[in-house]
């Protein structure tokens, strides 16, 4: 008779429970109705089920830092857009602080680049980012592979994914990138107005909200996606401390001092605190940066040339309307959860 070794057990056991997990649900990349096409395409990486819940244990593990005290999850937390709202600047191994806020985490596949100054450009490249950093998880790709290799589990799950049992990092990193692409929020209030769905129904103060919106913000925010992905200095006042000029570290170019990355408004209400640094804890506090608070500057965008000029109320009414961008499917997707499984 022959006898089964633990690796096929636990795939039989795993394959076996997935027939009972009700609430997963079918693995489908959408592309709502009217948005751009993705930047990044599944054609060399293929997107499975089993891929998708590898990539999911993967960012909630805390192995995949040096010393196994946090995952990627720590700075990103599902129910506030995948971010953190505790601190203004994200907290690595040892509690170690960063530089920067930690961004939002949905629709990546529509990313061209990532990170705040742009320095990464392609989806499956971006987790070394944080991985590699030493203030973040400080590790390495070949020292996660190694636990991978004899962590209780995994060899079973990338045979699942993989059609095999060998842990490597381009797998490691593309099926994070499965779990990541799948991040999709395109369910909010605005979005079932826009599509005339129950739901979406607005109200006076949102539609004025929206208008002016459109009037004051959209070049850079601009919808579906509430970005354009383009870097721009809003007129923030340096931080003299943090000494971070964004993307012109990358570019090594004067003219993208000061300029950082606009980030998606979607979910806004529950992500805060805002800016690269996290200066601002309320939405009214970047409505007064937009209308009394711009520094200028050689590198400050030419969208801001023309004052922006909001009453009281109509900064009320831009938040309403901003609140109508909040997918609370999205934020409670059980799909996203830490599975323990």
């Amino acid at each position: 008779m022959k006898i089964l070794t633990p690796t096929f057990l636990f795939i039989l056991i795993l394959c076996a429970a997935s027939a009972f997990d009700t609430n997963m649900k079918e693995i489908k990349f959408v592309i709502p109705d009217g948005w751009p096409k993705p930047v990044y395409k599944f054609s060399k990486n293929k997107l499975t089920d089993e891929g998708f819940k590898l990539g999911r244990k993967l960012f909630y593990d805390p192995l995949l830092s040096r010393d196994g005290s946090i995952s990627c999850a720590n700075c990103h937390t599902q129910w506030s857009g995948f971010t953190h709202v505790d601190h203004g600047l994200s907290h690595g191994i040892n509690g170690m602080k960063g530089k920067r806020n930690s961004l939002t985490i949905f629709n990546l596949a529509w990313n061209k680049s990532f990170m705040w100054d742009g320095g990464i450009n392609n989806l499956e490249v971006q987790p070394l980012g944080p991985i590699t950093n030493p203030v973040e998880m400080s590790t390495t790709l070949a020292d996660i592979i190694k636990k991978l290799d004899t962590a209780k589990g995994y060899r079973a799950r990338f045979y699942l994914a993989f059609g095999d049992s060998t842990i490597t990092g381009q797998r490691v990193l593309k099926a994070m990138a499965q779990f990541l692409a799948m991040l999709e929020s395109f369910n909010s209030k605005y979005d079932k107005y826009v599509r005339h769905e129950p739901g979406g129904e607005m109200t006076a103060q949102e539609l004025n909200g929206l208008k002016l919106f459109r009037e004051n913000c959209g070049n850079c925010h601009s919808e579906p996606l509430f970005t354009n992905y383009s870097f721009q200095n809003i007129g923030l006042a340096p931080d003299t401390g943090l000494k971070d000029y964004g993307r012109m570290a990358i570019t090594h170019d004067p003219p993208d001092s000061l300029r950082f990355k606009v980030p998606s408004l979607r979910n806004v209400a529950m992500s805060y605190p805002y800016m690269h640094d996290g200066r601002f804890n309320t939405l009214m506090q970047v409505m007064d940066h937009y209308t009394d608070g711009i520094i200028d500057g050689p590198t400050r965008s030419k969208e801001l040339d023309k004052p922006i000029i909001l009453t009281p109320e109509d900064k009320k009414d831009i938040i309403a309307f901003l609140q109508t961008l909040t997918d609370k499917d999205f934020l409670f997707d059980m799909r996203y959860r830490d599975w323990r499984d």
